[in-house]
């Protein structure tokens, strides 16, 4: 592939760029563990003119490295030399599938100078290369912890995203349509393009392009997260139809209706093992200062305002959504349990397995891709949440880390997360180009 010119002078604009931004970074900034849990603390806003840009550059990992397991669990490779492995699906007979994917084009998202810096520093970060567009099967075969067959499941797709089995159809969440395979148990590979179920929003902006699904425990319904087109409306009202949003969608007849709101940009989803509620991990809104607003996990209700962008946690009014909407306000939700503010947090599963230590069974798991808008860095970990009577509860407790070197730079950046057939953690890191795999320190291979 012919690698485009290097152009100096519009190289050294841009690491100026970077630079004068990072430089406005403030310091102040609480513990990040203050703003999680069930009552986190929520500091007055800190605007700046310029937004603190604070992005973890990405690198590799070296030869025989990878990120830190909790006391009492291990890590290893499941698979490496990915190409942006940043979504997971374990089918029945223990295949992990992988979506390869990155964002699609989008030529009228983030427009002028402030949106062409923040584009190059986002690229960074490990994003904007063009997408494989494809999902990957991954087989470990002979139970060693290791995947050693590779394939191509679906090939030819547009940054695809969520995945969910229902009996023998396969859907998978593209990022401006729900698509519907015929899947064969133990097949890999699937031909064709498709059956289209439902358009989802998209168009030139597509801000928060990641669609991902999750079917009903019954099958007859299917629940589509569709993120913001902006941070606070500054695109516009009509930018956001349909967004900031779960869709209820009838995989028979591909009609939707919204099942919550003001759910900025909501991506990973479980049912809660106990109560049979639908959770979901949000990311919320930037520029505020390093310790606004908190990411969060929470319980979602069939008709409920979580206030974006009108108002976060609850009730607290943001001043920079135009116009204001006081009714909707008045009723929007506060979430169940707060995660840190800027951590990035997109994978979501609760754990029903015994491959880890009995602990962790019942609760959650949490993937935080990483901070760009906090000083010091937020997220770029793994975190478990416990939950008692379906209910999250405590302060989250790491389960990986050490994805930044002692540079700060970004060996890994952790994305969903899902449980292997045998009960291990399998964790995907779309930097690293990598699949994890965590057990109980010492257990003998499960088999997966």
């Amino acid at each position: 592939m012919q690698q485009p010119s290097r152009n100096p002078i519009a190289h050294l604009v841009t690491l100026a760029c970077s630079l004068a931004l990072a430089a406005c970074a403030s310091d102040k900034a609480m513990p990040i563990d203050a703003g999680s849990g069930s009552a986190p603390v929520l500091p007055a806003p800190d605007p700046s003119l310029v937004p603190t840009v604070h992005v973890a550059k990405a690198t590799h990992w070296p030869q025989g490295a990878e990120p830190t397991p909790a006391q009492g669990l291990a890590v290893n490779a499941f698979a490496a030399d990915l190409e942006h492995p940043r979504w997971l699906y374990v089918l029945p007979n223990g295949d992990v599938l992988v979506a390869e994917t990155d964002a699609p084009p989008k030529p009228d998202d983030r427009k002028g100078f402030r949106g062409f810096v923040m584009t190059k520093l986002m690229s960074r970060a490990g994003s904007g290369a063009p997408s494989a567009n494809r999902i990957t099967l991954l087989r470990d075969g002979d139970g060693d912890g290791i995947a050693e067959t590779r394939s191509v499941f679906i090939a030819n797709l547009n940054a695809p995203f969520g995945m969910a089995l229902v009996g023998n159809d396969f859907y998978v969440a593209d990022t401006d349509a729900l698509l519907r395979f015929r899947y064969d148990t133990g097949a890999t590979h699937i031909d064709g393009a498709g059956t289209k179920v439902a358009d989802l929003p998209a168009g030139t902006i597509n801000h928060h392009w990641t669609k991902n699904v999750i079917a009903s425990r019954d099958g007859s319904k299917l629940y589509v997260t569709v993120g913001s087109n902006s941070n606070v409306l500054e695109n516009g009202v009509a930018a956001e139809k349909d967004r900031a949003d779960i869709l209820e969608i009838d995989p028979k007849t591909g009609a939707s209706r919204v099942f919550a709101s003001g759910l900025r940009n909501a991506n990973g989803m479980g049912w809660e093992p106990e109560t049979g509620a639908l959770w979901t991990a949000v990311n919320e809104r930037d520029e505020l200062g390093n310790d606004l607003v908190p990411d969060y996990i929470t319980s979602v209700r069939d008709g409920g305002f979580y206030g974006w962008p009108y108002s976060y946690y609850g009730q607290h009014v943001d001043t920079r959504a135009e116009p204001p909407r006081p009714d909707l306000v008045s009723r929007a939700l506060v979430p169940d349990y707060a995660v840190g503010s800027h951590t990035a947090s997109l994978g979501f599963t609760f754990y029903e397995g015994d491959a880890l230590p009995s602990r962790y069974r019942g609760g959650a798991f949490v993937g935080q891709h990483g901070s760009w808008n906090r000083k010091p860095f937020s997220g770029y970990r793994v975190i478990f949440v416990p939950f008692e009577h379906g209910r999250a509860t405590g302060k989250p407790e790491d389960v990986l880390t050490g994805f930044l070197d002692d540079k700060g730079e970004a060996m890994g950046r952790p994305v969903g997360v899902a449980v292997g057939k045998g009960g291990a953690l399998l964790v995907a890191d779309d930097v690293g180009g990598r699949v994890w795999r965590v057990t109980a320190a010492g257990s003998a291979v499960p088999s997966e």
